[in-house]
């Protein structure tokens, strides 16, 4: 039987996780405190966990649960982070670029999308789970559901930037803000090694989850969760947009230098000039990006 896409995602995201350097040899992989960090029930999970568990990623101990294998070789992670290229194939991306281009409408029934994509019930659910999650689809009251009109534009995109210049410093200066050296060490062990090009194995998303974790983990340590919440729900809004764009190795490299940098200063407890730098790199990512996702939405010439 066929692994779902949802478990290929989970399994793709453990890899990149393995391979930045964010889970190492040893490391106990819960399935419970999966099941919470990705929203998902177990069943996808210990899916997910079987997947590389049969590819020699990851070792199951009896009576103990998952662990990442001691003797881990990173060239061997490449078959299921091949499995989960495939998946991104899956209808959910086919879903997202059809809203994009209102090919679909803006209200619509499970049986619909079913129809549509030729899924199964389950497929669809996780379809439309996955899209609420993301912040573009909420059920309807009593039956269907709705598609919201978040960041379907070029100028859309540039206020969630904007708007997130202004918080994300703002926070640093919080007078409740608690530099966590803890999540720190974990953030700059990723961070570096992207900073260093080693950008191997990491699907796009994989990348894009590491710079948006980056982010909202700073932005955690305010010490006021509305910092939080709003960031996490900018986040969701521009995930939708930045699916069709494509990822630019140069630029992963070049943001994780400045996010190095940014745990610099605030190690060295200089926040004023870590939100200064804040700002100069959320206003130097919407330079790059912005021409690009205005050239994707520029409206097609009829002949």
């Amino acid at each position: 039987m066929s692994n779902s896409p949802l478990a290929l995602r989970i399994a793709g995201d453990i890899v990149a996780r393995i391979n930045s350097g964010d889970l190492s040899a040893g490391s106990h992989l819960a399935t419970e405190a999966l099941a919470r960090q990705y929203q998902v029930s177990r069943s996808p999970v210990r899916e997910a966990l079987n997947v590389l568990a049969g590819d020699g990623v990851i070792e199951n101990r009896p009576n103990r649960g998952f662990y990442v294998r001691s003797d881990i070789d990173v060239a061997g992670l490449a078959k299921p982070v091949l499995a989960v290229r495939a998946a991104d194939a899956d209808p959910y991306f086919t879903f997202a670029e059809d809203w994009l281009n209102d090919r679909i409408e803006g209200e619509l029934t499970e049986q619909a999308v079913r129809d549509r994509y030729r899924l199964t019930r389950s497929q669809a659910q996780d379809l439309f789970v996955r899209a609420v999650q993301e912040g573009w689809a909420e059920p309807k009251p009593g039956y269907g559901w709705r598609l919201r009109p978040v960041a379907k534009t070029s100028e859309a995109f540039e206020q969630i930037y904007r708007f997130r210049a202004v918080i994300e410093p703002a926070a640093i200066m919080e007078p409740t803000f608690r530099f966590d050296r803890a999540a720190a060490v974990s953030l700059r062990r990723v961070q570096e090694k992207l900073a260093q090009g080693q950008l191997g194995g990491l699907t796009p998303e994989a990348m894009r989850s590491a710079g948006a974790g980056f982010h909202e983990e700073l932005i955690r340590m305010a010490g006021n969760p509305m910092f939080l919440f709003a960031l996490e729900r900018a986040n969701q809004f521009r995930r939708l947009i930045e699916y069709r764009l494509k990822v630019d190795p140069q630029r992963i490299v070049a943001q994780s230098i400045e996010h190095v940098q940014i745990l610099d200063l605030l190690e060295r407890g200089d926040n004023l000039e870590a939100a200064h730098v804040m700002r100069r790199h959320l206003n130097g990512a919407l330079a790059v990006k912005s021409p690009v996702v205005q050239a994707e939405f520029a409206p097609v010439p009829r002949g």
